[in-house]
């Protein structure tokens, strides 16, 4: 059986939910496809969630990756198709606000996505769901957590699926903020993150 590493992260900012996290935690253990569900929840830190989510794929050496991320305001589902080499946002959970600052200081401006992520558009759209490639992960903890898996598989010439997948609101997520915004249910988010995993190979 193929292993999956599938990352969220904790709430954030002004989100007191991030539906990202009920997701891991529901499929952690699972099996989804070809693949066993290894779940991990990651702190918004910029610090220390790229050294976290390294340090569970050169230990739990997975078939792949998906990352997942909150993009309140996205209607859809959006796989990302490159991450930069760049940190630049918000402060992250520890008060930490990098500005134009590289992510590694010797790596390229960006790394494309390998996970089949037409295929996984594709599919949603087939049944049912919105989706979309997205052309942008950003500069916050998303991008930085898809650049530097990529990077650890370039580096060690590791060729394997992996990227980022972001997705709306959750319906709690909605009722608990001050700000309007589309969402999804929980049965249907997760429905859709199980579609986009029996689209690996």
């Amino acid at each position: 059986m193929k292993k999956l590493l599938l990352t969220g992260f904790e709430p954030f900012l002004d989100f007191p939910i991030n539906p990202t996290e009920k997701i891991v935690n529901a499929l952690d253990g699972k099996t989804v496809g070809n693949y066993e569900i290894i779940g991990h929840l990651l702190p918004v830190d910029f610090n220390l969630a790229p050294k976290k989510i390294v340090k569970e794929v050169a230990g739990k050496r997975p078939d792949a990756v998906i990352s997942l991320g909150l993009a309140a305001g996205r209607t859809a589902i959006t796989p990302e198709r490159i991450a930069i080499n760049c940190q630049d946002g918000e402060p992250d959970n520890s008060g930490v606000a990098p500005e134009d600052k590289l992510i590694e200081e010797n790596g390229p401006d960006g790394y494309f996505s390998t996970l089949p992520i037409r295929r996984m558009v594709n599919r949603l759209k087939e049944a049912g769901y919105p989706a979309a490639i997205s052309n942008t992960a950003g500069t916050y903890l998303c991008n930085n957590v898809m650049y530097s898996v990529l990077h650890l598989l370039k580096s060690t010439n590791t060729e394997l699926p992996a990227g980022f997948v972001h997705i709306p609101a959750s319906h709690a997520l909605a009722a608990a903020s001050k700000k309007g915004m589309a969402s999804w249910s929980d049965a249907d988010l997760q429905e859709a993150i199980t579609l986009i995993i029996k689209e690996l190979d």
